[in-house]
């Protein structure tokens, strides 16, 4: 009966994440409600005692790990977008053509996510296309592209995505890794859908008059050139901090998030404050999404009760049982990954087989952040990039139901298929 309630939960509370839209509540909400009520009924099924109370803290200290990780990385590129130093990339952008802006976006957003994240790529191409293209009908085909791109993207890189994030802070994957063997798997991703599409990228754009920015009369050139290199240099050297010390990811997200802090207090110390109080660390840190920060954290506690429950391991059971193939078993995860989001599918992926079942670097880890970060771009939906790009440029679902869809999901089993035959997964 327990089991039945717990798993009840679980699924009445997906459903009002992945129909967010549609009953106007917000997924944090419904996440943290959940998360909550699944650890209320694990501990009522009589795991209350100190059993309960080490399982509830073992999860929270990981989970805690993953929200001081995306904390210090959110805060970080807000500081480095408030500072204007996203110009340094777009003002070197200045082609009319149609084609040769769709191949300078999807690569520029494809190493940008990697670097940066899928999410916060997505918001800087999208806002940057609106400076590049007047129309939104020629701009919508090129906002398609940044979802790709940015999925595909951040898909081999450690930080570009908050799955993959994930699989490396539980050092499931290394950094080394998961580059060398999802790399050229994620390339094929985005460059199966470009040339697809690109008998439809025609013609010239039309920029829009350009606007003054208010930064512009408060920074120099050089100051914005400063953040942007800084807050590249910050983010690449998590990784390196990792290696070097041994320590936790987010201790060296943290680390960085202070250098730059201190950076900002250092060349702005002789400004009025009323010229530097929008430049400050406190004000990127009441801009960043705080809502989606605390979604993961609702719904890694709901994923992480019913780990501990021993759900996740009776549907790993099931799903060996009945498929058997684990290769399918994860292309079916990251095409699950379309309709709900990819958090909560890779926190059931990591509870079903753990490192007991693969080592670390073993294959499946790396077509799991394979899957999981690039099976989302086949609906707009589908990933927080999509989402994203969906809100910045009112697009219509089935808008890229039609026009985008088909070309992601083809990218995307092509992407799978080079990475089985690369890695010997057949």
């Amino acid at each position: 009966m327990i089991t039945i309630l717990l798993v009840s939960v679980f699924i009445i509370g997906y459903a009002a994440i992945a129909f967010e839209h549609s009953i106007h509540v917000n997924k944090a909400a419904s996440a943290l409600i959940t998360g909550v009520l699944c650890w209320v009924i694990y501990f009522m099924s009589g795991h209350s005692g100190d059993e309960g109370m080490g399982h509830l803290s073992h999860h929270l200290g990981e989970i805690s790990g993953i929200i001081f990780f995306l904390l210090g990385a959110m805060t970080i590129v807000e500081l480095v977008d408030t500072h204007g130093g996203f110009e340094v990339l777009t003002n070197k952008i200045n082609t009319k053509n149609q084609l040769k802006l769709a191949w300078i976006i999807g690569i520029i957003t494809f190493f940008l996510s990697a670097v940066l994240d899928n999410l916060t790529t997505a918001i800087v191409m999208v806002s940057l296309l609106k400076k590049l293209i007047r129309s939104k009908e020629e701009r919508l085909l090129m906002v398609g592209i940044v979802v790709i791109a940015a999925n595909a993207g951040g898909a081999w890189s450690p930080i570009g995505d908050v799955t993959t994030a994930m699989l490396w802070i539980k050092n499931l994957i290394s950094s080394g890794g998961v580059i060398y063997k999802v790399f050229l798997p994620s390339v094929v991703c985005l460059v199966v859908p470009m040339l697809l599409l690109r008998k439809k990228l025609k013609g010239e754009i039309h920029a829009p008059e350009r606007s003054t920015n208010e930064s512009d009369f408060i920074l120099k050139e050089n100051e914005k050139k400063i953040f942007f290199y800084a807050g590249i240099f910050a983010l690449l050297f998590v990784p390196l901090f990792k290696t070097i010390t041994h320590l936790p990811p987010y201790m060296g997200m943290l680390f960085s998030l202070g250098l730059m802090w201190l950076l900002s207090e250092l060349i702005h110390k002789g400004k009025p404050d009323k010229l530097k109080e929008n430049l400050s660390v406190i004000h990127a840190l009441k801009k960043i999404d705080t809502s989606s920060i605390l979604f993961f954290l609702g719904i890694l506690l709901a994923i992480s009760a019913l780990q501990s429950a021993g759900e996740l391991t009776k549907l790993a059971n099931f799903m060996d049982n009945t498929i058997g193939n684990q290769t399918i078993i994860i292309v079916a995860i990251g095409l699950l990954s379309a309709i709900v989001d990819n958090v909560p599918l890779v926190a059931a992926a990591i509870g079903m087989y753990d490192i007991t079942v693969f080592a670390p670097d073993h294959n499946f880890w790396h077509f799991l952040a394979y899957c999981a970060g690039t099976g989302g771009s086949a609906l707009i939906i589908g990933s927080a990039a999509g989402v994203a790009a969906m809100g910045m440029d009112n697009i219509d679902f089935m808008w890229y139901f039609k026009n985008i869809s088909l070309y992601a999901l083809l990218g995307y089993l092509a992407g799978a298929a080079v990475f089985v035959l690369q890695n010997g997964m057949i």
